[in-house]
């Protein structure tokens, strides 16, 4: 993966959409909302089902897969204006 990983650190983008590939499919495979989780109790016991889980860690894997694949280019690197980027945009 040919990936400017310093500008892609610093996108606020691109930690929100890590986050949401971890957190959602846990809870879309669970049946949970947020709602469920208003203890860190409730929250610990879902990460330990989740990490106990193969289909649910698969889904974990699969989405962080997408969310760190450049979809505006072929194959699996960048845009060459993002190679020689500094800033994110």
């Amino acid at each position: 993966m040919k990936i400017n990983w310093k500008v892609r650190f610093k996108n606020p983008v691109f930690w929100r959409n890590i986050l949401i590939a971890f957190i959602a499919p846990v809870l879309t495979y669970m049946g949970i909302n947020m709602s469920d989780l208003t203890t860190w109790q409730a929250v610990f016991d879902v990460l330990k089902q989740a990490v106990m889980n193969p289909v649910i860690l698969v889904s974990v894997l699969v989405s962080v897969w997408n969310a760190l694949n450049a979809s505006t280019s072929s194959g699996d690197s960048e845009p060459l204006e993002s190679k020689s980027s500094i800033e994110p945009k």
